[in-house]
């Protein structure tokens, strides 16, 4: 018997991968027999032990069976298995998808993650959604790890309440409160994996199959592909230098269900939503029996006076659901998130959250908890603010002496991003500068995908929060180099 082997992993995983290979294609067919562990060990020049390891696992999983005095035969009733494996196992094959996969593969686009792409990263990179990882503080980060895993009692090692720990629900509320004017209970407070998973167990608890759900127009990506893994129909709202304009929403909107809005700063545009347009908001919510989420990704960042006040903390009819992570305050990798939602929801939400996953890491949990009691959290946050101020000023000024009239530069007053317009270039030819400024060195992003129509001309989103203030110089020198290349590539004279 001739087994052709992989040469990948240990010899008796080979023969056995062979030999299961060759029953599920029918060349060994039901009821044919084995040579012994001998003969194949001499035909294949291996040892006795390694035909002996393999021939174990394979009776151990019923693909063999040993006939007393008779020797090992292939088992019965493979056959079927034997005719269905080479069409299961063969490359490209398509599969059979449920109507949630075809929404994933046909509509939804992959969200703008760093190295999700797996190139290395630019030297001089403006992706969003970075913070200054460099400066966080690891050592004390560390120090909060170590003496919640010391100090943890046996309870919490088991699985804890999906909805999050009590003592983090219970911080998150009191941080609240005192920097936000955001009024709460802990009971309203339900801890997610991240943004991403809110806004899907938000979209899978409030729409149906057909439903409307409204988004900004340019917005986030992530609510739009959740709404339509949800299978809504996405409508998209104007956006402009006051924010979502409920007013200028489609027909379709009397119907709608869900609105996804970040009115502290619009993401991707970067405007701050108005006082009358957070009112009107509420008040078509209202009338039209909508819920609202308030995506408030990086509020704690406003650059003009305090942070202002959540759009919840003017809901007067429970219509808002709160959304919050601390990705771009901490570290993205810690992969915790939150939701505020209104009394009447907080039952549901927590048993959604309870079938969805279980429950998030304790030790995390309580090492966060203890961060934001012990005001750790609330002094990086200051510290963390002063410097992006110190970035946005040096980004600014970087634009307006390299790049001056040729561009115009929208959503500085908050946030981590502003939003660079180039002026008398299409999309394409921004596209075509973005991929020769990855060339250079320079991550350089355009918004096209946060639009459901492309804009008129080249936009593009600089986060700026990860570079230092010389990478910041440099980038937007180099930037505007290729910029004075002209929209082709060739040196302008």
């Amino acid at each position: 018997m001739l087994l052709r082997l992989s040469g990948e992993g240990p010899l008796h995983r080979q023969v056995y991968a062979a030999l299961r290979r060759g029953i599920l294609a029918g060349e060994l067919p039901a009821g044919s027999r084995l040579p012994s562990t001998r003969e194949l060990a001499q035909d294949m020049a291996l040892s006795r032990t390694t035909i002996q390891l393999a021939y174990e696992q394979l009776l151990a999983e019923g693909y063999l069976e040993g006939r007393v005095g008779s020797g090992t035969y292939v088992g019965a009733g493979l056959q079927l298995e034997a005719a269905q494996a080479p069409a299961a196992e063969a490359a490209g094959v398509e599969p059979r998808w449920g109507a949630a996969g075809r929404r994933v593969l046909e509509v939804a686009r992959p969200l703008l993650r760093s190295r999700a792409d797996g190139r290395p990263r630019p030297r001089w990179d403006f992706r969003t959604g970075l913070p200054a990882l460099a400066e966080f503080p690891h050592e004390r980060w560390r120090r909060h790890l170590g003496r919640r895993a010391r100090s943890l009692a046996l309870e919490v090692y088991d699985y804890g309440p999906a909805e999050g720990s009590p003592a983090l629900r219970a911080a998150i509320a009191g941080y609240l409160r005192r920097s936000r004017g955001l009024a709460c209970t802990p009971e309203q407070v339900v801890i997610v994996n991240g943004s991403q998973q809110g806004l899907d167990l938000v979209a899978r608890l409030l729409l149906d199959e057909g439903d409307v759900a409204l988004v900004e127009e340019p917005g986030y990506e992530g609510a739009r592909n959740a709404f339509l893994f949800a299978g809504a129909t996405v409508e998209p709202v104007r956006v402009d230098d006051e924010g979502l304009d409920i007013e200028a929403a489609p027909a379709s909107a009397r119907r709608a269900r869900l609105v996804h809005v970040t009115p502290a700063h619009q993401y991707p545009r970067g405007s701050i939503l108005s006082l009358p347009r957070r009112l009107a908001l509420l008040q078509w919510a209202e009338h039209t029996d909508a819920y609202v989420i308030e995506d408030d990704y990086d509020g704690e960042f406003r650059f003009n006076g305090r942070p202002l006040a959540p759009l919840q903390a003017l809901d007067r009819g429970g219509r808002v659901l709160h959304l919050g992570t601390f990705s771009k305050v901490m570290f993205p990798a810690l992969r915790l998130g939150y939701l505020v939602v209104p009394a009447a929801l907080a039952r549901a939400v927590r048993r959604a959250k309870s079938l969805m996953d279980g429950g998030n890491a304790a030790l995390e949990q309580e090492a966060l908890a203890e961060f934001i009691d012990s005001g750790g959290f609330e002094r990086h946050l200051r510290r963390a603010r002063a410097a992006a101020a110190e970035r946005r000023r040096t980004l600014l000024e970087a634009i307006e002496r390299h790049l001056g009239e040729r561009v115009e530069v929208v959503g500085t007053d908050a946030g981590l991003h502003v939003l660079l317009r180039l002026r008398g270039w299409s999309t394409a030819q921004g596209h075509a500068l973005a991929r020769r400024a990855f060339a250079q060195g320079v991550g350089l992003y355009p918004a096209t995908p946060y639009y459901a129509r492309p804009p008129r001309e080249a936009e593009f989103v600089l986060g700026y929060a990860a570079l230092n203030r010389p990478q910041i110089r440099f980038g937007i020198q180099r930037l505007a180099a290729l910029v004075d290349e002209g929209a082709d590539g060739s040196r302008r004279r």
